[in-house]
């Protein structure tokens, strides 16, 4: 895989994207002995060997995990309330972070990671990555307000809708929808403009990897889950 120089020296953590640019001009990286000052070179991850000062830079590992969010954990690396994050419960050596959000009581598929470009992927609206959520609302969903919310309603001036909407069970009031938003509180929102209230949610699944480990735990993506992320959904723009 052939990643830019200085973004390939960034996530190796050498220094920031503008200094390692600086480091680069400066003459003191080298790649198979022979020194770089092109920012727009390319490294081939996989046989390219780096220096910088004539020391060997190796490659970051990239670490990708799929966590069953608890409720009563907040979907950040640090709080300033001192709650539980849900980094704490990842028991891990790399330095990793969330991707995207989930609200403190929702429950559900997360992804967590030190792979910049993954997270990206994922969270970026232009590659409409589906995310399914089991919701119970506090009053059962009319049918016309269902295809409204299929239609599209607008939420905080920007239109919003659900790709689909299956009900579990329909008198409880739960309900599963799809969508492609990953704007903060988007579901409860979309609810909430349609005259509901969510009492509880879940994200059933993400990117279509479902949560296949019992609430609070945590497993490795196989190599074959990432690199099918990626094929599906970084070749659809």
């Amino acid at each position: 895989m052939k990643v830019r120089l200085n973004k390939f020296l960034a996530e190796c953590g050498i220094a920031s994207r503008r200094k390692v640019e600086e480091l680069i001009l400066s003459g003191r990286i080298s790649i198979n002995d022979k020194t770089i000052t092109d920012l727009s070179f390319k490294v081939d991850t996989e046989t390219d060997i780096v220096k910088f000062d004539g020391e060997k830079v190796n490659p970051k590992k990239h670490v990708y995990f799929l966590l069953n969010k608890p409720a009563g954990i907040v979907t950040t690396t640090n709080d300033e309330k001192n709650r539980k994050t849900v980094t704490d419960i990842l028991k891990v050596k790399e330095k990793i972070y969330p991707v995207g959000r989930l609200d403190y009581n929702t429950t559900g598929v997360m992804f967590l990671t030190n792979d910049g470009d993954f997270s990206y992927l994922l969270t970026h609206p232009k590659n409409s990555v589906p995310r399914v959520y089991e919701v119970k609302l506090n009053l059962p969903l009319k049918d016309d307000d269902a295809v409204k919310l299929k239609k599209g309603i607008f939420i905080e001036g920007m239109k919003g809708r659900f790709q689909k909407i299956e009900f579990n069970n329909k008198k409880a009031g739960f309900i599963n929808v799809e969508c492609v938003e990953g704007r903060n509180h988007f579901v409860k929102k979309m609810f909430n403009a349609a005259g509901y209230r969510v009492v509880s949610l879940n994200r059933k699944s993400f990117a279509g990897l479902k949560a296949d480990i019992p609430i609070g735990n945590y497993r490795k993506l196989s190599e074959q889950e990432v690199k099918h992320i990626f094929k599906e959904y970084g070749n659809r723009n």
